[in-house]
């Protein structure tokens, strides 16, 4: 069917598809890295955080077997095309962590909850697709550049499976899958994972939403008239683009981000139907506000140089294993653990 609609229709459709999947998950699965990383820390329960960590064995499982079946060309990758700086991924990944706290959200995670009614998370995903754009293209993006050009790490490895298979002589693919078996391993070390069977199906399913993305934006750059980035889910450059889309339709804009920014809302809008969870919700703490308006920025800005979020660092490139993928996610830990305790604690200690 894909096959006779345009380019653009097809990334779009494939787009929206995964984003549904995802917008189940966060509903139904309450996939969410923030709650994750909150459960962790301040409630003893590793549960979310291991669901998390099952997504990204299955999703890494399944993109090294597209690898190995010719499916998917890890050079062709939008983060295997983008050089990589190692301090514009740890300030990228505190800013995004210091700032999902303080939002009460990442941007996937406030799609979600605006997709069940809350307009709360509608004023971050709109101040976080602007402040991506001011970073990406607009008066800080020559800052941007800048600073990312002046510590690049040089190298020619395409991410960390490339650079095991170099040493011990074995095909990508076979270590890729190795490294997610390993990480799967860990996942299912808890007794607790084990028993959660609705955590158990929604972090597969997060997994299985990422290896489409992968497999549908390769099948159109092989296939396809149009050149095409082959790229997966990731919910901070893409929310800017639906925001153009939505004001400048009759001239263009569809893409797989804003198909996937699409399919969230309405996979979460089914998810919260299905649980009796939808309703309208807004803000009535202006200091509420203030601190999701000054979060959303900073996660925009963060994500923009950190080249990806929760979903887009955090999963999808970790699913190829790239050289960012745990730098970034570690720094996004560490920035919400810190935006956590101010909220939560405080950083005053009583003797």
């Amino acid at each position: 069917m894909l096959d006779n609609l345009p380019d653009v229709w097809a990334l779009t459709i494939i787009g929206f598809a995964g984003g549904a999947v995802l917008g189940l998950a966060a509903r139904l699965g309450r996939f969410c890295t923030l709650g994750a990383i909150e459960d962790f820390l301040y409630q003893g329960s590793s549960v979310r955080l291991r669901m998390w960590a099952l997504a990204i064995a299955v999703a890494t499982l399944g993109s090294f077997a597209l690898v190995a079946a010719g499916h998917l060309d890890l050079s062709q990758t939008i983060y295997q095309q983008t050089a990589w700086s190692p301090p514009a991924s740890i300030l990228g990944g505190l800013l995004f962590g210091y700032g999902m706290s303080l939002a009460g959200n990442c941007g996937f995670g406030a799609l979600a909850r605006f997709g069940g009614g809350d307009l709360r998370s509608f004023v971050i995903v709109l101040v976080m697709g602007v402040a991506a754009y001011v970073m990406l293209s607009g008066p800080l993006a020559a800052m941007r550049v800048a600073f990312v050009e002046s510590t690049t790490l040089p190298t020619s490895y395409l991410g960390y499976a490339d650079l095991a298979a170099s040493i011990v002589g074995a095909p990508v693919s076979i270590i890729g899958m190795a490294i997610a078996a390993c990480i799967g391993v860990a996942a299912f070390s808890s007794n607790q994972l084990r028993r959660d069977k609705n955590a158990l199906i929604w972090g597969c399913s997060v997994g299985l939403a990422i290896v489409s993305g992968w497999a549908g934006t390769q099948w159109v750059a092989n296939t396809g008239f149009s050149a095409t980035t082959v790229h997966s889910h990731t919910y901070t450059v893409p929310l800017g683009e639906t925001l153009i889309f939505l004001m400048t339709a009759s001239g263009g804009g569809l893409s797989f981000g804003v198909g996937s920014v699409f399919g969230v809302l309405v996979g979460a809008f089914s998810g919260s139907l299905i649980k009796g969870h939808f309703r309208w919700e807004a803000c009535e703490d202006p200091r509420e506000l203030k601190r999701q308006f000054l979060g959303a920025t900073l996660m925009g800005f963060g994500a923009v140089l950190a080249v990806g979020c929760t979903i887009g660092q955090g999963i999808s490139a970790f699913s190829v294993l790239a050289f960012s993928a745990p730098v970034t996610f570690a720094a996004i830990f560490a920035g919400a653990a810190l935006g956590l305790r101010q909220l939560i604690t405080g950083f005053s200690t009583s003797y």
